[in-house]
């Protein structure tokens, strides 16, 4: 069998001039080192098995080797081989040709507006581990010797259904599972044909978009809100308008022209940490249900609350509620899961499958299967419960902190006393963003509050500080570090 050197060799011969053998040996393996087809320090195969699978003699093979290597463009080393050279003798141009020739390549790309708005103003960070990144569970505590036993006993002989493509909305053992676990922890109000699997909320969120909402049409969504909420909803082109979040209520906006859709996390507001009544849980379906508009509840981290009686989800109030309820195993498992889910009202959720399977072309049948047996097994339940007491320990570590250093008007008192996350609030006329990228300088990752509103005017100042990705140790370490940052708060810029 050729290897994959010889091959692309063999490609590239076909498309040279006539010149000697072992010169076309050399360009071919030249231009794949410059294009990155052979990486860096990628090792070569030796000059005997490369001739052989090029079908000519070895001196061939040798003189190409030797004509890069003079060059620069491979090293070799006794013993183990030739290997590509980690930079090329073209790197030592690359700044006058991206000055030159790179900046005019990118200029002639012609984006969307939404595509240019949304690279502008891009939120997802390039760290996700480590204090405090907000919305990160402790991932080194997965149960994973149980996962890890189902996954082997899955794979000694899996069925060919579940290496395919998938249809349905998920696995039905995964969708059976999750029902069960909602009706009881949550008292959502679902069976299995009503729950669809998703690659993560954002899915769940672009999908009710594509399926409910036109260009134009209006959307609401609390302010400040999550950020992944705004990014999709812009892409979509809908008309977004924000519902301000005050205390543990929710001021709707202007009602002339009825939402479509309504995003809300009633159980624990993102990022802000209220919890929204039950007066105003009432009013909201009241309202959707006259209104002709649907309501998406994100109830993105609610197993995770510390004292006080759970609370419901809100599409658990009344029978048929005009609810899209949305959750994930993100933040109970573990993120790079990727596996959310939706519950959908009987009326959308046959249409909701059949749309989800052409859009996205389901998949992840055999990882549903395992995860349904770790649910059906009780280590969800008994890792949901374990997590509870290390979260609720590590927040009350970071509250202790901030009493002590800064003061109680550091916390929000109408955060509750849940989630991964608290908002460190920050006097007004602090400029948040830079004081987080200060905090990064320092090794601490959190994210600024004013970057969660839709408008810029009149939002709060803060800082979201998640607690559960940290180790109870390295909490106080942190925060001191972070403290540095805070001593002489900057002004608003521009």
């Amino acid at each position: 069998m050729k290897s994959l050197c010889a091959d692309l060799v063999l490609q590239r011969m076909s498309g040279t001039t006539d010149t000697t053998l072992n010169r076309k040996v050399y360009e071919s393996l030249r231009a794949a080192i410059l294009d990155g087809s052979l990486q860096p320090l990628s090792l070569l195969p030796a000059s005997r098995d490369l001739a052989r699978e090029l079908g000519m003699s070895r001196n061939t093979v040798v003189n190409a080797y030797d004509q890069l290597q003079a060059e620069g463009y491979v090293h070799a080393r006794v013993g183990s081989g030739t290997f590509v050279a980690n930079i090329t003798p073209e790197s030592f141009l690359a700044t006058g040709r991206n000055a030159i020739g790179m900046d005019d390549e990118s200029a002639s790309v012609r984006f969307s507006r939404r595509a240019q708005s949304l690279l502008a103003n891009a939120s997802a960070a390039p760290v996700q581990w480590g204090a405090f990144m907000p919305g990160v569970p402790d991932v080194t505590l997965f149960p994973r010797r149980q996962f890890s036993r189902i996954l082997a006993r899955l794979w000694r002989s899996p069925r060919p259904e579940l290496l395919t493509y998938s249809h349905g909305g998920g696995h039905p053992a995964l969708r059976s599972a999750i029902a069960e676990h909602l009706r009881v922890a949550r008292s959502v109000r679902c069976d299995p044909d009503q729950i669809l699997v998703t690659e993560g909320v954002h899915q769940a969120i672009d999908l009710s978009m594509r399926m409910l909402v036109d260009p134009r049409d209006t959307v609401w969504v609390e302010e400040p809100g999550y950020w992944g909420f705004h990014k999709v909803l812009q892409m979509g082109s809908a008309v977004i308008r924000p519902m301000h979040v005050e205390g543990d209520d929710t001021g709707w906006p202007h009602r002339s022209k009825p939402p479509r859709l309504i995003f809300v996390t009633p159980s624990h507001q993102y990022p802000l940490g209220s919890v929204m009544s039950l007066a105003r849980r009432r009013e909201l379906l009241d309202f959707a249900r006259s209104a002709g508009s649907w309501i998406v509840e994100d109830d993105y981290d609610s197993e995770f609350r510390f004292s006080g009686r759970p609370i419901p989800a809100m599409q658990g109030l009344e029978p048929n509620a005009p609810v899209i309820y949305i959750g994930t195993f993100s933040k109970t498992l573990f993120p790079s899961l990727r596996v959310g889910y939706m519950v959908l009202p009987r009326a959308l959720a046959g249409s909701f499958r059949t749309a989800h399977a052409d859009l996205y072309r389901e998949g992840h049948a055999f990882t549903h299967l395992a995860l349904a047996e770790l649910i059906e097994q009780g280590h969800y339940a008994s890792h949901i419960r374990r997590m509870r007491v290390v979260y609720a320990r590590r927040r009350a570590l970071l509250v202790s902190l901030i009493l002590r250093h800064l003061g109680p008007e550091y916390l929000d008192p109408q955060a509750s006393n849940a989630g991964l996350h608290l908002v460190l609030r920050l006097p007004d006329g602090t400029d948040d963003v830079a004081i987080s990228r200060a905090a990064e300088v320092r090794g601490v990752l959190t994210r600024p509050l004013s970057r969660y509103y839709v408008r810029t005017g009149g939002t709060r100042r803060g800082l979201l500080l998640g607690y559960a990705c940290v180790s109870d140790e390295r909490i106080e370490p942190a925060f001191l570090a972070l403290k540095m940052c805070l001593t002489t708060p900057s002004p608003i810029s521009g």
